[in-house]
């Protein structure tokens, strides 16, 4: 096992969930502190308030992760008479960095949304508003037969020819290379200023377009020719697909009222608001951790016969009621579920990588409101 630096642990982070993920505008990353240097322990946390950062002392915690980023618009003054400006002090005396993770792990597979999606036990998730996708590209490169298995075990090792749960995906067909080399060639097969006819495979597998260079070299590189003939298609088929929400179904059909019941128990909140029919029956169940009011529409538009999320506005609640959707307003604090979600995820990282940090969640609740 080795100690980790900070900067090796964001990597490991990002893999899971990237900044690029993020909406425009989210400030999500390294928001005070630095990262270069050694981390035994890291403190996962919704919100970081003064309660949070005193908790991070004492666990001795060099590094603390937030969903909820501390600075979320610009500072116009760093005032230690105020209580933003009480914390950062409080964090930079004491040596703590931190770094926010917001809409990226609200998008991220295995983030913030699914984790309230598996939480809810639905079925058949599906993401409820795609943020974004890449294109599929396919290679097709010709080769000599004795080097056709050589070409097609290196590009699957690249990560080409991965189609759903299925991996080294290749389409192979045979025929006729012909081709003169130059004086100046160095041919693998034939001489110079004679025309050489071959044998040849001609190997075709796709793969996303953000590991076009991974996949080129590794064809470059096994490649027996000097000059490689080989060609690149930009296709129409979109892969890896990311977005906000998740919106599945329910084993059974339900009333509203007594899955209000549910949501309450499997979230562990100590109340929900409830919109719609308490009678009426839901099974497609639309979830999106944090504000989701903007969001009404999209989960009407895909099927869902109740939404959850929280923070629902007044007005909005009275639009959902007119468009006849239910929804399960379950707080805001609901997202509090990363804590043990990126604790866990991390800690397996970390034994995978025989790193030594200790991911803990913290144990207070930054829950504002308290029910009377």
């Amino acid at each position: 096992m080795k100690l980790a630096n900070g900067q090796q642990l964001i990597e490991l982070f990002e893999k899971w969930a990237p900044k690029s993920l993020a909406v425009d505008g989210d400030p999500v990353g390294l928001q005070i502190g630095t990262l270069n240097k050694t981390i035994s322990k890291v403190l996962v946390t919704l919100d970081v308030n003064l309660k949070i950062v005193e908790e991070a002392i004492e666990q001795q915690c060099e590094l603390i992760i937030a969903h909820h980023p501390p600075i979320f618009r610009g500072l116009k003054n760093m005032r230690t008479d105020i209580p933003q400006g009480r914390l950062i002090e409080k964090l930079i005396k004491h040596n703590i960095a931190v770094y926010a993770a917001h809409t990226n792990l609200d998008i991220a597979t295995g983030g913030v949304n699914d984790l309230l999606a598996n939480a809810l036990q639905l079925k058949d998730v599906k993401i409820l508003e795609q943020t974004s996708a890449e294109k599929l590209m396919k290679l097709s490169v010709f080769t000599p037969k004795e080097a056709t298995e050589q070409i097609r075990t290196a590009l699957a090792n690249s990560g080409a020819g991965k189609i759903g749960d299925y991996t080294s995906c290749s389409f192979t067909s045979h025929g006729e290379g012909r081709f003169k080399p130059l004086e100046s060639a160095t041919p693998y097969i034939g001489k110079a200023n004679e025309l050489s006819i071959v044998d040849e495979d001609k190997v075709e597998v796709v793969f996303p377009q953000s590991i076009k260079n991974r996949v080129l070299k590794a064809l470059l590189t096994n490649h027996p020719y000097e000059e490689p003939a080989y060609d690149l298609y930009l296709l129409d088929t979109e892969v890896n697909e990311k977005g906000l929400g998740r919106i599945g179904e329910l084993s059974n059909s339900i009333t509203l009222a007594d899955y209000a019941q549910t949501v309450k128990s499997q979230l562990n909140v100590p109340f929900v608001r409830v919109v719609g029919d308490l009678d009426r029956k839901v099974q497609k169940v639309a979830v999106l951790g944090g504000d989701g009011n903007k969001y009404i529409h999209i989960a009407k538009r895909a099927g869902a016969d109740v939404f959850i999320t929280g923070d629902l506005y007044f007005h909005i609640a009275q639009d959902a009621e007119a468009i006849d959707l239910a929804v399960i307003d379950p707080g805001h604090h609901i997202e509090q579920i990363m804590k043990a979600g990126v604790a866990d995820y991390m800690n397996k990282v970390c034994e995978s990588h025989k790193i030594t940090c200790s991911f803990i969640p913290s144990k207070f609740s930054t829950e504002p409101f308290q029910l009377i």
